[in-house]
């Protein structure tokens, strides 16, 4: 059931908007209109740049409404568009006409370009020596059932038949420090996480540490991520070959991985990896023995007990998830609201643009404060940016980047 919030729309509404172009400059909007050649030609009831913004809103206000969300936007058009600018609010139609016309390859290039790793220096917890702390790891959200979202998606299995909704994948990296969800492929349901991944390491670059389970580990994606500069700490499945070649003074012992076992047994087309072995003491239901293996060969550069305990780190990739799919979401009970195929990947991308914005402003808070942004309540963020406290009228349209 939606819910309204007041019978008239408040200036003070109109101030979200403002706290989103703050981090989501309304140049750059325009600009990924142009380039994708979206950009309204003509004035209508729901130019383009408005729409991006609405689609935005919609990830903040998932328990309102369609045209609710879009009544909080009418006075903050003014803002896009100029004081002599007006919105009416239409109907389901013309919203999903609107939403039609902008499509899904906007917002995904608006998130390509915008969505980065947001950490500095001063960042608590998003970094490990020299570092930046990244996590690679996929998860799923539902979307409305209907026959062509079945058709596009998929559902998964259930003990009796088939569950209630269809499903997307996605897979992300992770800024373990501010939780930034980076460098997102999106898929169905029945596409495995692993073949996603695949399009998501090439987001990694030098100077990162990446994280994963061992569900990810493969002799190509490996050496796909490895390429691209980044260090790696992967753990993997207990039955994968590494035999001690080096045994290093910290415990920790030299292998070589290869890409199949014919290769192995020449010694040949193989990469050096450094091999991590612990157990958890204490930890209810731990298993025998953890492995993990890295591309920081050198014992002095990066302990193995250092590393072993920055393991844990990847699920913070987890709480991550948790904030996108429950807090911002408003719940397991809510549904991404799309009926399309197209309009599920646009609402999606709009989605994590929401995320980034709250985790933005959740980022300066932290610096501001001294803090851990871990520290922050992701739940409190999203009331506040729905409530608008009146410290963020401190973003006059003036100051806003693009505004007229």
């Amino acid at each position: 059931m939606v819910r309204a919030v007041g019978s008239r729309p408040r200036v003070a509404d109109a101030i979200a908007l403002g706290m989103l172009t703050k981090r989501l400059p309304v140049s750059q909007v325009k600009e990924v209109l142009r380039e994708q050649g979206r950009e309204s030609q003509r004035q209508r009831q729901l130019p383009a740049q408005v729409v991006v913004y609405y689609v935005i809103a919609l990830a903040l206000y998932m328990e309102v409404s369609t045209r609710e969300v879009l009544r909080y936007l009418q006075e903050g058009a003014k803002w896009l568009l100029g004081p002599a600018a007006s919105i009416k609010v239409t109907g389901k139609s013309g919203i999903s006409a609107a939403r039609t016309r902008l499509g899904w390859e906007p917002m995904k290039a608006l998130h390509d370009q915008i969505v980065r790793p947001m950490a500095v220096r001063e960042t608590q917890g998003a970094w490990y020596r020299g570092w930046r702390l990244a996590t690679l790891d996929g998860s799923t959200l539902a979307v409305r059932d209907t026959r062509v979202n079945r058709e596009a998606f998929g559902k998964p299995g259930a003990s009796r038949g088939q569950s209630a909704f269809p499903q997307v994948r996605f897979v992300s990296l992770v800024e373990t420090g501010t939780h930034v969800l980076f460098g997102t492929a999106l898929g169905a349901y029945r596409q495995g996480e692993a073949t996603l991944a695949e399009q998501v390491v090439p987001q990694l670059e030098p100077g990162m540490l990446c994280l994963a389970d061992r569900n990810f580990f493969s002799f190509e994606l490996w050496n796909q991520a490895r390429a691209k500069g980044a260090d790696l700490l992967w753990r993997v499945k207990k039955n994968l070959v590494l035999p001690c070649e080096n045994r290093l003074p910290d415990g920790s012992y030299l292998s070589t991985i290869y890409a199949t076992p014919k290769d192995r047994r020449h010694q040949r087309n193989g990469v050096r990896v450094r091999v991590i072995e612990y157990i958890l003491v204490g930890v209810e239901q731990a298993e025998p023995i953890y492995r993990v293996i890295t591309t920081i060969l050198d014992h002095e550069q990066a302990p193995a007990s250092e590393l072993a305990a920055r393991y844990p780190e990847r699920w913070e990739i987890e709480t991550a998830f948790d904030e996108l799919k429950t807090h911002l979401r408003g719940g397991a009970g809510i549904v991404l609201r799309s009926k399309t195929p197209d309009l599920v990947r646009q609402e999606f991308w709009g989605f994590l643009l929401a995320h980034f914005a709250v985790r933005g402003l959740m980022h300066e808070a932290a610096l501001a404060a001294g803090e851990d942004p871990d520290r922050l309540s992701f739940t409190h963020a999203v009331r506040v940016i729905r409530r608008k406290l009146p410290q963020f009228a401190a973003f006059p349209p003036s100051a806003v980047e693009g505004a007229p």
